[in-house]
């Protein structure tokens, strides 16, 4: 292998290598339909050039046809007046056009079946136009995707999670760790509280009890010194207990009528 043999090798290689890393699907896909749309538009107009063609073959055989017939009867008309030179001239034309009408009947037939062949292909290049727009927005959407996916694993790999999650593990250690200071001062405080509370109470108690003593003994010795000598009991005479006796016979008897 020669020397510039490989060098166009290397060269090409490299072409082809820029050129595959430079398509993007979007725009490569788009193109190929513009590309084909124009396809379908050269094609339309080679079926329309086509049965323009065919059309104008059509008339033209059945023109030569009708002047094969007209020569005919021009013939049988001269043989019938006895003419046999003019029947025989009349004989020669209707030929002539007949050949030029078996001729462009052949040229007719081909003429169809290109036209058929043409309006097949065009709408099969119209059915792959419509998969090919269809196929079109899918890999888009498919591009689209992957172009998406590509680039948010291209961020979350530029992000340092082990040090992003540490720093989240020491927060929530903090947060705990006040968390429990706080619930241990509120318990602290409570039970500050509450023995304050119960010391009040008892001191509260103990002095009422002792106030309490205290009136009471004021209280009893005022009331011996404010009573007087006690004085020898009378004995009670029978008309005192007639009385108590008729009052609760009176008594009795209010019972009853109640």
């Amino acid at each position: 292998m020669g020397l510039f043999d490989r060098l166009s090798r290397v060269v090409r290689a490299n072409v082809n290598d820029l050129v595959s890393k430079a398509e993007d699907p979007e725009k490569v896909l788009e193109q190929a339909v513009i590309d084909m749309q124009e396809d379908l538009v050269q094609l339309r107009q080679a079926v329309a050039r086509a049965i323009a063609t065919q059309k104008r073959t059509e008339q033209q055989y059945n023109k030569n046809q009708r002047e094969s017939g007209t020569w005919q009867q021009r013939a049988q008309l001269a043989l019938s007046k006895g003419d046999e030179n003019l029947a025989r001239e009349a004989l020669t034309r209707k030929k002539s056009f007949g050949d030029t009408a078996s001729t462009l009947k052949i040229q007719l037939d081909q003429q169809t079946n290109n036209v058929e062949t043409l309006r097949r292909n065009l709408i099969a290049l119209e059915s792959k136009i419509a998969e090919a727009k269809t196929k079109k927005d899918m890999l888009k959407a498919r591009a689209n995707a992957a172009k998406a996916q590509k680039q948010l694993q291209e961020t979350i790999g530029g992000i340092d999670t082990g040090s992003a999650m540490g720093a989240f593990d020491r927060m929530e250690d903090k947060v705990m760790q006040l968390e429990a200071e706080s619930e241990s001062a509120a318990e602290l405080g409570g039970i500050g509280l509450e023995q304050q509370f119960a010391q009040l109470e008892s001191s509260s108690g103990v002095d009422d009890e002792l106030e309490a003593m205290k009136a009471q003994l004021a209280g009893g010795s005022v009331n011996q010194e404010a009573l007087p000598a006690a004085e020898p009991s009378e004995t009670k005479s029978p008309d005192s207990g007639s009385a108590i006796d008729a009052e609760l016979e009176e008594l009795r008897s209010q019972l009853k009528d109640s």
